[in-house]
């Protein structure tokens, strides 16, 4: 219902066109009778029915502050659908708020090209001690300094209770009162555009959570005609359909508009079922380009997809669904085996460095071949779709905590290995994203967390967690109770570690490498045709080489235990010398001092032979002496203690 929507202004739920009155437009396609209770007032106000299920109401009994709820056919009271704010959580009345109250001063930013993308996921309740979007600004310029670009924020639509990674969400439109509501997250928006950083914001449209879930009462968002991990499907493509997809699009556009988010990231759209002619993603996808020529401003719109169907991100001119980028779970799965993760699970299909080179190559690892995981032929070509399309990471909510015991990287591997698998994600032709802590080996696992009020869902979730993990642990470890603030409080960041070593040494790592990301034409253009990659999977050794114009630049990658003899490939210039402008294992990335460090020379010619220690990684260069690479300052105290 595409003409039912105005990208200008939301009209669904309570609105303000005015300070003298309130617009309200609720859609209940199957009720009798609706009406309107505010606090305070001694009567409710009835609802007038038009047409498609939509009722409305324009009053001056309503301000912004008020409570209200809804009486459907003169019975139960049931919370706003498209509530903005729930002071007293998911189960209590609804607040009516005025977001365009809030004082921008971000009118000159501009969002930043994809492809200068540097992203970094966070979970607002856990990446400070505090769990507020105002704590978060004073970590900004530490996160400046990292050298990231893009903040991408865990999902924050109202929950139950305080405790939830977000997934759990109920009231779509809502930002989590416990973090700082719909105000704080402006307030955040408005402070990281000042800094140059911008903002993306996961949203959940597969599915909607359990606690306090109303919608049913008010109307059809789920749909029987499909089975999704969650249960019913939300309803895109059946009966009264249009009303489920006009709340979903709006939505969408009320985050960029509104609380001006530069991106969204749509979670598990593969669990989107619509048969529609026009899929929901590209309506979607037609109401942000209408969105973008009204207010003149770039949107970006990201999907988890582990479908490999080059569909959701081709663009709507050649059929497609029109998103901008995905996340590329394949290139972690890769380099996680070839890192030496065991393969079980969905690891089973990965052999470690010839799928890594694939994915460098391909990005999509399965692009029509067998899956011994999946048991059928899996995946298509996505041969014309650029770098900047696919984000790719060592690690991410999802995979630190989905495992049992929650263990981030720096619980798995060793230091070595920690800065191999920073420079295989950094140096790829695809927007880099880290997981809050990465960069400086925080120890604190991520584990599932829940904090429901209904005992029968919470022992639910208990079961859930032990039968997720019954057959593949057999460590005799106790799942971790997601219920238990206990859990949730290890999952907090421990920002006193960076003053600590060898934190602060991986730290600067990573800040450098994101430097040289920045400062080498080679890396920083996402272009996956100037790219070859050689791996050898009887040395676990792999050589990816990457040029723009006459720069050109070679990473040599040992995953192996032992140190290994790569021959430089007879690549860029002929008889013009590669500088080394990295090393992972010299003596200023050792937290400890060796009488024997790095033997990899600083300059080479031709197709010179080059000593590589276990586990570790060299980037040299052409046409970039490393006189002229600008390291940043190293980061101080006071970014990261503030």
């Amino acid at each position: 219902m595409t003409h039912l929507i105005d990208s200008g202004q939301r009209s669904l739920g309570v609105t303000f066109p005015n300070e003298h009155e309130a617009s309200i437009q609720l859609w209940a396609p199957l009720a009798k009778y609706v009406a309107i209770k505010i606090y305070g007032h001694p009567i409710a106000l009835p609802l007038t029915c038009e047409a498609l299920g939509y009722w409305q109401l324009t009053t001056t009994q309503l301000k912004p502050g008020d409570l209200y709820t809804f009486k459907l056919d003169g019975q139960e009271e049931y919370p706003d659908p498209v509530s903005l704010c729930q002071p007293q959580g998911v189960h209590g009345p609804s607040q009516a708020v005025d977001t365009r109250t809030f004082r921008w001063t971000d009118e000159n930013w501009q969002n930043p090209e994809l492809e200068s993308y540097v992203l970094y996921e966070l979970h607002t309740g856990t990446f400070t001690e505090e769990g507020t979007f105002q704590s978060m600004e004073s970590k900004l310029d530490y996160l400046k300094a990292l050298g990231v670009t893009a903040i991408e924020i865990m999902p924050v639509a109202q929950f139950s209770d305080s405790r939830n990674w977000g997934y759990d969400g109920v009231y779509t439109y809502a930002v989590q009162q416990s973090y700082g509501g719909a105000s704080g997250l402006q307030q955040l928006v408005d402070t990281c555009h000042k800094k140059g950083i911008a903002v993306v914001l996961d949203v959940v449209y597969n599915h909607f959570g359990p606690e306090g879930n109303y919608l049913g009462n008010f109307g059809p968002y789920l749909t029987d005609k499909y089975c999704t991990p969650w249960g019913k499907a939300v309803n895109f493509d059946d009966a009264w359909c249009d009303g489920v997809r006009r709340y979903v699009l709006e939505n969408a556009l009320m985050w960029f508009r509104d609380f001006h988010i530069d991106a969204l990231r749509l979670d598990a759209v593969h669990a989107i079922k619509d048969f529609s002619p026009v899929h929901i993603l590209q309506e979607l996808r037609q109401q942000v380009d209408e969105l973008m020529a009204a207010t003149g401003r770039r949107y970006y719109l990201i999907v988890e997809n582990d479908l490999n169907d080059p569909r959701y991100i081709d663009p709507l001119s050649k059929h497609g669904y029109g998103m901008d980028a995905q996340w590329n779970d394949e290139f972690h799965h890769a380099l996680r085996v070839a890192a030496g993760e065991k393969k079980t699970g969905y690891y089973a299909d990965f052999d470690g460095l010839s799928h890594l080179a694939k994915s460098y190559r391909d990005s999509y690892v399965y692009d029509g071949q067998y899956s011994t995981v999946r048991n059928r032929f899996f995946g298509g070509k996505a041969e014309t779709n650029p770098g900047q399309q696919f984000i790719v990471f060592s690690q991410n909510h999802d995979q630190v905590g989905n495992r049992k015991l929650g263990e981030r990287s720096s619980q798995l591997y060793g230091f070595g290995a920690l800065k191999l698998l920073a420079g295989a994600v950094l140096v790829s032709p695809y927007i880099p994203l880290l997981f809050m802590g990465e960069e400086w080996g925080e120890t604190s696992p991520f584990f599932y967390f829940v904090s429901h009020t209904e005992p029968e869902l919470v022992e639910a979730v208990r079961q859930g967690r032990k039968e997720e993990f019954a057959s593949s642990h057999s460590d005799g470890d106790d799942v971790p109770d997601p219920q238990s603030h206990e859990t949730y409080r290890q999952a907090k960041l421990q920002w006193n570690l960076i003053g600590q070593k060898p934190h602060q040494l991986l730290l600067r790592y990573y800040q450098t490498l994101l430097a040289l990301r920045r400062q080498l034409p080679a890396l920083a253009h996402l272009d996956r045709a100037t790219l070859s990659v050689i791996d050898d999977p009887e040395t676990e050794t792999l050589v990816l080489h990457r040029w723009h114009d006459d720069q050109h630049v070679l990473c040599l990658m040992n995953f192996s235990k032992q140190p290994q003899s790569i021959v430089l490939p007879a690549v860029g210039e002929p008889n013009t010398s590669w500088q080394k402008l990295l090393d992972s294992t010299d003596q200023c990335w050792l937290p400890e001092p060796e009488s024997d460090p790095s033997q990899a020379p600083e300059s080479v010619t031709g197709t010179q032979t080059v000593s590589v220690r276990p586990e570790s990684f060299i980037i040299y260069a052409q046409s970039h002496e490393k006189s002229r690479f600008h390291l940043p300052d190293p980061i101080s105290q006071r970014l990261y203690l503030s």
